[in-house]
């Protein structure tokens, strides 16, 4: 699932651009575009790399794939924490995706092979699926605690021993498994996959940072497009594809890997956005804001270790209909309330969004794992994790550009200032807090007041949208994840 790394190194790359000073080495040279894939490269390597690295664990071996993931990870991380440049420190994140790639992509494999009856095997995808989910909330927290405590180094150089640790541990217990018979490595196609993947997903994180489509984004997307199908047509015709494209005949796989995307794009933009919104809109400290999505992160966790239970009483159709129906009616409940200064009440729509998401994350990846011969399960992994990735690049983007425009033209007039002020205000929020310093007290209180407003309601907005989508997602769950005749 997307990892951002360690729980803490996303926030360490951000810090390393905007601090000037640290603890660990030098600080490296800081530009707007070395910030941008200081944080991103991380994420676009992984992302590119994630079906190759499950094809070749199924082809070389699995624990040696996450075993060497693992090592490659501590190495990168150190080199991430001593970096003294800013090239460096790209450097080191580039490793430290390949190192996750192959990390990600064999672990659900290695579940799925070592967990052959189904029960077992849910319960233990729950269990990943809810580490993920307590790393991904706890994560800016602990990263910006570590970084204003020991600089922005020392939340790179805290992966080491849990990377050695895991290494250890993991030669001792994890099984070796293989495909037995082997496809022939197609480099054109690796080539291929690696590129489309790549370009899609940076349009899809640049589109959501910077919400709106530039020329730039826009043939990023479709050069991302043109190779990814060229690739889906030559894995078609190979007779001995890299990745086979039949597993999406299947109508549960094919389903539970929709119910995936729009779950995990709506969970990932919801961490997202409404850390946000309690910052911007409520004026809660980044502590602050970081501590409130607990309950969020606990319900996840909760709702991914119980999901098992709760698809042995109402079947795995309904578990997942129910659970994104739930996540639906917390966000229509969170649109009504629209108010981050009664966080009390949206405690509950908190559990609730949180508990639905786990529940359908951990059934859903189960669901994608279970229709694969576990001999390729590597591919199904590589298959899951992309959904993952490409899930949350669409939930930010598309969700962020809603935002975007809910604000702009939720963005009230504001008599006593200047109409070039508040137009610059009426950008984004960062916008108008800028435009408010160089005003006088008066007029910068109008404006912060008005971008506030505007901010709760473009979370309002997002919030409704959110719950529309999952509707929808719950009826294709409802319509298509009818049993099997055979399983009748």
């Amino acid at each position: 699932m997307h990892p951002g790394g360690s729980p803490a190194d996303r926030a360490a790359a951000s810090a390393a651009c905007g601090s000037s000073a640290t603890t660990y080495g030098a600080t490296p040279r800081r530009s707007c575009a070395g910030l941008l894939w200081i944080v991103d490269v991380y994420s676009l390597t992984l992302a590119a790399l994630l079906v190759t690295c499950g094809t070749l664990g199924d082809r070389i071996g699995r624990k040696r794939m996450v075993l060497s993931g693992f090592a490659l990870f501590g190495l990168a991380s150190s080199a991430a924490g001593l970096s003294s440049s800013t090239p460096q420190l790209i450097a080191s994140r580039v490793v430290l995706g390949v190192g996750a790639a192959m990390i990600m992509a064999s672990t659900v494999a290695i579940i799925r092979v070592v967990f052959t009856d189904s029960r077992e095997r849910a319960v233990a995808i729950g269990i990943w699926t809810a580490a993920h989910s307590v790393g991904a909330a706890i994560g800016p927290l602990v990263g910006g605690l570590v970084t204003e405590r020991w600089g922005w180094g020392a939340a790179f150089l805290i992966n080491v021993p849990v990377a050695m640790a895991v290494f250890v541990v993991g030669a001792r217990t994890i099984p070796e498994s293989r495909n037995p018979r082997p496809r022939r490595w197609d480099l054109p196609g690796v080539a291929l996959s690696v590129t489309a993947l790549a370009g899609l997903v940076y349009a899809l994180k640049r589109a959501g940072e910077e919400v709106g489509v530039s020329p730039v984004i826009l043939l990023t997307a479709a050069g991302g497009a043109v190779l990814l199908y060229l690739f889906v047509r030559r894995q078609h015709r190979l007779t001995e594809p890299l990745l086979d494209f039949s597993l999406f005949s299947d109508r549960v796989f094919r389903t539970a890997t929709l119910c995936v995307i729009g779950c995990f794009g709506s969970y990932v933009a919801l961490l997202f956005f409404l850390t946000q919104w309690f910052q911007q809109a409520g004026g809660f400290s980044p502590v602050r804001a970081g501590l409130a999505l607990m309950p969020l992160a606990a319900a996840n966790a909760a709702g991914a270790t119980t999901a098992p239970w709760v698809s042995a009483r109402l079947g795995n159709r309904w578990a997942l209909t129910s659970a994104l129906g739930g996540f639906a009616a917390a966000m229509a409940l969170m649109a009504l309330l629209g108010d981050t200064g009664a966080y009390p009440v949206l405690v509950g729509p908190l559990l609730v969004a949180g508990y639905g998401a786990g529940i359908v994350m951990t059934l859903g990846a189960d669901a994608i794992m279970a229709a694969a011969d576990p001999d390729r399960s590597g591919e199904a992994a590589a298959i899951q994790e992309t959904s993952f990735e490409l899930g949350a690049g669409l939930g930010v983007a598309v969700l962020g550009t809603v935002l975007t425009v809910a604000y702009r033209v939720g963005f009230h007039d504001t008599p006593g200032v200047a109409a070039s002020a508040r137009e610059a205000a009426k950008e984004s929020f960062s916008a108008a807090e800028a435009t408010a310093d160089t005003l006088d007290p008066p007029a910068a209180g109008q404006v912060l007041a008005a971008a506030r407003a505007a901010y709760d309601r473009g979370f309002i907005t997002v919030a409704l949208c959110t719950a529309a989508g999952l509707v929808l997602t719950a009826a294709l769950a409802a319509a298509l994840l009818r049993p099997r005749p055979d399983d009748r």
